[in-house]
């Protein structure tokens, strides 16, 4: 026996990392899977997100559109970095924030990890998260809003608003203590855009006109193009959030393919029931809805799950914008709140319902004989309303008192941003 004992040992020294440190190494599978998706969810905010709402905005809006969603992720960008990522991810402080011990990226190098990834790989993926999250309230107020003002409020908001939020969901915090389900951003992204573009939309009053003449999309070719790219980047969006190539990411791959198919056929049957007339803008809206509901369960539910959740999304996200806006008064432009918050909070609320311990163990909803997970994910929702809202109030009034006002004046808003703010054109018009 001891030949074999002198093989071991020697085996052992030439060896000695071949099984102890496996599961701590980088996984080079998992990394280029996590470059990719982080490309994907990049390409949804300056090329499809603007694409998307430059389309519905007026021709003479557009580009101010192009270039307020362009500024948010390169703001978003910066910010991440310096200080935003240590807000949201450094070590736990209460529940309630980071520390600040990753300020400047400190403390992170080329060989830090993140599971199975670099840590600067998923620190770029969850910037990407930020930039859009911060790009989708803009839907809410295009059209009106300085652009100094818009500078300030980014700026603003994803140190006081996002970063804290997202700690609470992913970075530790209570509402991950509490056992809150989001896959992706439901809270974190969409109900808290949607909710921030409410109030900034409340308190920058309505635009002229609004009600009392018709405010045509600049081109709808244009938003069916950009929800195309959406759908395209939120595989990465869904099935990255994973952080592995591996079942789980496949089978978010997989629901949010369906859920966003299933809703974009809801919204346009419920249309064409309503209306007489299935509308282009409908189905690229309802692709976007169905989207946004699934993206807080796509790593928790199956694949039937996702059919409900996709078609009651369209159907709840077609209602809200046409009923509920109107019912209200309120002037969210491009319906960031009608599409973002209510289909987030519907999202949000399904996890409760259908999440599957098949799909994923770490998550149990009501259909499963857990309806604790249910009050779990109401109360993660109404923590992300208040807080958003409150935040944003005064993020707002912060930024007014910086930049002398939110608002363009009236005259630049008559004759279009797209002039008066950057003196271009998108369209040339005889």
């Amino acid at each position: 026996m001891k030949p074999l004992k002198y093989v071991i040992f020697t085996f052992c020294l030439l060896f000695p990392f071949s099984s102890a440190f496996a599961a701590d190494a980088l996984n080079t599978g998992d990394t280029a899977w996590m470059i990719v998706a982080t490309a994907l969810v990049m390409v949804m905010t300056p090329a499809g997100l603007a694409l998307f709402y430059g389309g519905m905005s007026r021709y003479k809006n557009l580009l101010n559109t192009y270039a307020m969603t362009f500024v948010a992720y390169c703001l978003g960008s910066v910010i991440w970095m310096t200080w935003g990522y240590t807000l949201a991810f450094g070590p736990d402080k209460a529940g309630i924030i980071g520390g600040l011990e990753n300020l400047f990226l400190g403390g992170i190098g080329v060989n830090s990890l993140s599971g199975t990834i670099p840590t600067y790989v998923f620190v770029v993926f969850q910037m990407t998260f930020a930039a859009i999250t911060v790009a989708l309230v803009l839907g809410s107020i295009v059209d009106r809003m300085k652009f100094s003002s818009w500078i300030v409020f980014t700026v603003l908001w994803l140190t006081v608003v996002y970063s804290p939020i997202a700690h609470w969901v992913w970075g530790g915090g209570w509402l991950a203590k509490m056992g809150a389900l989001d896959f992706a951003g439901g809270t974190v992204v969409h109900i808290n855009a949607g909710v921030a573009g409410l109030i900034l939309s409340l308190i920058l009053g309505k635009r002229i006109g609004y009600g009392k003449e018709a405010m045509f999309p600049s081109s709808i070719s244009l938003t069916a193009l950009g929800a195309a790219l959406l759908w395209f980047g939120w595989f990465g969006f869904n099935a990255g959030s994973e952080l592995a190539a591996d079942g789980l990411a496949a089978s978010a791959f997989l629901v949010t393919n369906t859920s966003a198919a299933a809703a974009a056929l809801a919204w346009m049957f419920a249309e064409w029931w309503v209306s007489k007339k299935p509308t282009v803008l409908g189905i690229a809206s309802g692709v976007v809805a169905g989207l946004v509901a699934i993206t807080p369960a796509a790593g928790f539910v199956n694949f039937s799950a996702s059919l409900v959740i996709g078609i009651v999304a369209g159907v709840f996200g077609f209602f809200s914008v046409t009923v509920l806006k109107h019912k209200i008064g309120y002037d969210d432009s491009l319906d960031a709140f009608g599409v973002h918050g209510m289909c987030g909070m519907w999202g949000a609320l399904a996890t409760g319902i259908f999440a599957d311990p098949a799909i994923n163990a770490a998550g149990k909803g009501l259909l499963f004989g857990n309806p604790k997970q249910l009050y779990v994910q109401a109360v993660s929702i109404l923590a992300t309303i208040l807080y958003t809202a409150v935040g944003t109030v005064i993020v707002v009034y912060v930024t007014r008192f910086i930049t002398g006002g939110l608002r363009v004046d009236k005259e630049d808003e008559i004759i279009g941003l797209d002039n008066t703010l950057h003196g271009e054109r998108a369209f040339e018009i005889d």
